[in-house]
């Protein structure tokens, strides 16, 4: 008989594992299912709220616009006047509440400005939100509808051009503007921390009558220089009796006050420089401005002391414009005497004298100079004194400066700078050709060694060659009227320019030379065919046209030129 009874026993334990596995894997498998549904969820969340927050900030962005659309624009000012907040005190609180006054209250002890608004003078409440400290005179401010200022803002950048004609306090100048239109004018906040001088171009607000911001002018700053040249007397050769001689004028009367109070003598009060071109007269009168400088720094014993060089192109002073030379003149000596009111030295140089100060109703100009000249002898003997101020003036034709400039008293020292002499030549070159100057081995050994000894030969052998009165450095022959001939030679155009372009031509030839595969250093022969180049550019630049003037170079000045006969363009032809 068949048993149909349910498995017992390790089988029936097998099949109720089993079962639990398969429950287990089918729970397992449904947390999957639930994770993955969170995350999507959650993933879908994040975005949702993602744009639920653009959303908002795009509303309030537009909300914010809506605001500002409906608001009443901001007004523009300018501050004219600042009027910070004052303290409270309990006296005036219980008088001004007595009296009820709140006006009294609003104007003493709330901070307020005085602004210029549409044209309109008003005063202003200023926001609590602000610092009044922070506000200057000339700030750009923001007004709300209430005209409270509520914003500071920037400076006016823009403005009409005036120049200062007179500095009347710390807070107010006179200015010139358009058609020598004078005005008084207020210094705005930017410019009060400098120093404002005669003279100086400005921005002015037209508004508010404020001087904002100064400019620098190219046209002004070309024509005046004050930096104090670094060149000295030992930097000058050739010129030992000139120096001396201005020394004693200029040097001896600021060191010596005392003295020269004692004895009655006063200080001169300019100095001409007169001579061929090239001579050294622009360097006579930098000279002059170094060696001031350095006495000051001597006597005070400072080095704060100092001295100021304005070097005036003359040429450039002339303008198209009736009495703007004039103007131009009057700003350069009140420069000097502002700087001069210190007690330091001012050397006023003007270059090229006779382009500016011709000899009135001659004819040989447009007779600009019937006003310039009286205006440059007003500024150097008129009513202001011109103390610790020194006029220097350097030409080539003194002969067509106005007598009046010259006389005894304004340019009463008068110093002429002549040609070098063989003697001078020699401490000219010795300036340029010096023991630091590569110098070729075979000129160093020629003189044992001695490279100062190869220097001076080389020197005296070239000023040999530029003084030699032979047929090869004739010039031009000259016949006076009383039937007097002289020759000129090359010498008698010498000058410490040329010198100085000898050596340089010198030097260039020895660079050429090395850079060619020759050795290096400056030898004989490059100073001689520098000379000789140096001659040759001169050949063509004899002027038949004024006799007068060959007379003067030669130093004939008695005599009248007849005739002149060019020499070097006769041995030109004969090369030919």
């Amino acid at each position: 008989m068949q048993n149909d009874s349910p498995a017992t026993g390790p089988d029936q334990d097998r099949n109720a594992i089993a079962q639990a596995e398969r429950e287990v894997n089918v729970q397992r498998e449904k947390a999957r299912s639930l994770d993955r549904q969170l995350a999507t969820a959650a993933a879908n969340n994040r975005k949702l709220v993602d744009l639920l927050e653009r959303t908002r900030g795009e509303i309030a962005t537009l909300r914010a616009g809506l605001d500002r659309d409906g608001e009443t624009p901001f007004n523009f000012a300018t501050i004219v006047e600042v009027h910070p907040r004052s303290g409270f005190s309990a006296a005036t609180s219980a008088a001004a509440e007595g009296s009820g006054s709140q006006s009294a209250i609003s104007t003493t002890h709330v901070a307020s400005v005085d602004i210029l608004h549409s044209g309109r003078k008003m005063r202003v409440s200023v926001s609590p939100l602000l610092d009044i400290e922070s506000l200057r005179v000339g700030q750009e401010v923001l007004l709300n509808e209430a005209l409270v200022v509520v914003a500071a803002l920037g400076f006016e950048a823009t403005g009409e051009i005036v120049t200062v004609k007179e500095i009347l306090d710390e807070d107010r100048v006179v200015a010139i503007g358009r058609g020598d239109d004078q005005r008084v004018v207020r210094i705005g906040a930017p410019l009060r921390s400098e120093r404002l001088r005669v003279g100086d171009a400005v921005v002015l607000d037209a508004r508010t009558s404020l001087a904002m911001e100064r400019v620098q002018l190219t046209e002004m700053q070309s024509l005046i220089l004050e930096e104090v040249p670094d060149i000295s007397y030992e930097d000058i050769g050739g010129l030992g009796p000139q120096i001396e001689q201005i020394r004693d004028a200029v040097e001896l009367p600021f060191i010596h006050q005392e003295l020269f109070a004692e004895h009655g003598l006063s200080a001169p009060k300019g100095i001409l420089l007169y001579g061929p071109p090239g001579c050294g007269k622009t360097l006579i009168a930098k000279a002059v401005a170094r060696s001031l400088a350095d006495r000051a720094v001597e006597l005070t014993g400072t080095p704060s002391s100092r001295s100021y060089f304005l070097n005036i192109k003359g040429p450039e002073l002339l303008d198209k414009y009736v009495g703007e030379t004039e103007r131009h003149i009057r700003l350069i000596f009140a420069r000097a005497r502002e700087k001069a009111a210190t007690g330091d030295p001012v050397v006023v140089f003007f270059d090229e004298m006779d382009a500016l100060f011709r000899t009135r109703g001659s004819g040989v100009s447009s007779d600009v100079e019937t006003t310039i000249v009286p205006q440059l002898l007003t500024e150097i003997d008129g009513v202001e004194k011109l103390d610790n101020v020194i006029v220097i003036g350097a030409s080539n034709r003194e002969d067509m400066i106005d007598p009046a400039i010259l006389r005894p008293g304004r340019l009463d020292v008068k110093i002429r700078v002549q040609r070098p002499t063989r003697t001078g030549a020699s401490e000219i070159f010795a300036k340029y050709l010096t023991e630091q100057v590569p110098l070729h081995r075979s000129e160093v050994e020629r003189d044992g060694g001695d490279a100062s000894a190869c220097v001076r030969r080389l020197i005296a052998t070239t000023v040999e060659q530029m003084y030699a009165s032979g047929p090869e450095n004739e010039f031009l022959e000259l016949t006076f009227a009383n039937g007097v001939s002289r020759m000129l030679y090359f010498r008698d155009f010498a000058s410490g320019a040329v010198i100085r372009n000898i050596v340089d031509r010198a030097k260039k030839a020895a660079i050429k030379d090395l850079l060619t595969g020759g050795e290096r250093g400056v030898t004989a022969s490059h100073l001689r065919e520098g000379v000789i180049e140096e001659f040759h550019e001169h050949e063509d630049l004899p002027n038949t046209s004024n006799p007068d003037d060959w007379a003067r170079i030669s130093g004939q000045r008695g005599e009248r030129v007849t005739h002149i006969r060019p020499v070097v363009h006769e041995r030109a032809g004969e090369r030919a």
